[in-house]
């Protein structure tokens, strides 16, 4: 079997180069592509390739042949691969359309602005409806697109994660006891929840918080937090060294957000051993163990954050017991051996068919 696979981010292609060797492993002819190198399209930031169209993409086509395309956005790379009648699956990573509304609210005065993600989010729907199937990286995810789109193929894609580069390490200069929060501030819906932790900083002086992350909302919440001395902000570090040097320094991860599907960040944390609380949102669930790797709290309670903060620094036996289980609970649920064989197992019926 011959697998094309395409991404977008250049920030998603170091976990799509793993998927790929695991994938070549089970005996899969793989060819990993950054979409815009092939396909593109309006609306796009460069009128110039307004005008590209697909000559390119066709030509890719015609040289690999491949028997299924994977792709991880809905680009005109994945519209141009719906049109080949090539069976086409659709990684989807987000809330994409809590993305769409609050990108329209918060960014959607400028006539523009609005025109262009309108219009992007026109070509999404095509591909969602059209493609093969459609893969969330979750069950919570899965279950809104069934509600959009009843008629559509599904099957939830856990993303993988290599354990082994999740090892201990030489620590940060961090002033301990501390939390770290490790997430990016791009959609407003899933970053304002950072606002609560101003009472949580009020309440808790002698407890350190470090934000690694950024993001065009970044300001909004630095802006508030940064007035307490318990708070820094240190901006991205690179990953995956120095990610793993701050997760190795903290006491405790902390992912307070308004929507998360599949945090890639909460597995790693788990992994480096740490006790994790993580907002009871989208599938954040269904990436710890709720008792037992850590805690939910609920969305908008500072005071389950503050209470949950308190018991791991109080019981820290209890604390790193649930960062042990963390380590086992991911590497037995994500590793790309499991992965990749679940992936296998959703695509195969319309291969059959083809």
């Amino acid at each position: 079997m011959k697998l094309l696979i395409a991404y977008g981010s250049r920030g998603k292609l170091f976990h799509l180069q793993e998927f790929s060797e695991a994938l070549q492993k089970e005996n899969i002819v793989v060819k990993l592509v950054k979409d815009t190198d092939y396909s593109n399209g309006f609306p796009s930031k460069k009128i110039s390739e307004w005008f590209l169209g697909n000559q390119k993409f066709k030509k890719l086509i015609q040289e690999f042949q491949p028997d299924a395309i994977f792709t991880d956005r809905q680009s005109h790379f994945a519209l141009h691969a719906i049109e080949t009648k090539i069976p086409t699956f659709i990684l989807l990573r987000g809330h994409y359309w809590q993305e769409y509304f609050w990108g329209m609210k918060t960014m959607g005065n400028n006539l523009k602005t609005r025109t262009v993600i309108w219009l992007r989010n026109r070509n999404a729907e095509k591909v969602f409806k059209n493609a093969t199937a459609v893969l969330p990286i979750c069950k919570y995810l899965e279950d809104v697109v069934k509600q959009r789109y009843p008629k559509q193929n599904t099957g939830v894609f856990l993303e993988g994660i290599n354990s082994s580069r999740w090892h201990h390490t030489e620590k940060m200069e961090l002033v301990n006891p501390c939390v770290g929060l490790l997430q990016d501030a791009n959609w407003w819906g899933k970053t304002k929840e950072l606002l609560i932790l101003e009472e949580v900083l009020k309440k808790m002086p002698d407890v350190n918080f470090y934000w690694v992350g950024d993001g065009q909302y970044r300001k909004k919440i630095t802006e508030r937090l940064e007035k307490f001395d318990n708070f820094k902000w240190l901006g991205r570090l690179e990953y995956p060294t120095d990610v793993r040097k701050f997760l190795e320094t903290i006491d405790i991860y902390a992912l307070i957000t308004g929507m998360d599907l599949a945090p890639l960040t909460l597995k790693e944390a788990q992994l480096m051993g740490k006790p994790v609380i993580a907002t009871d949102v989208g599938g954040d669930k269904e990436m710890m163990k709720n008792g037992e790797t850590g805690y939910l709290v609920r969305e908008g309670n500072s005071e389950d954050v503050i209470n949950r903060i308190k018991e791991f620094l109080e019981n820290k036996e209890a604390a790193k017991a649930m960062g042990e289980k963390g380590v086992e609970f991911v590497k037995d649920e994500f590793n790309w051996e499991h992965v990749t064989k679940n992936f296998l197992k959703i695509i195969k019926p319309y291969l059959d068919t083809k």
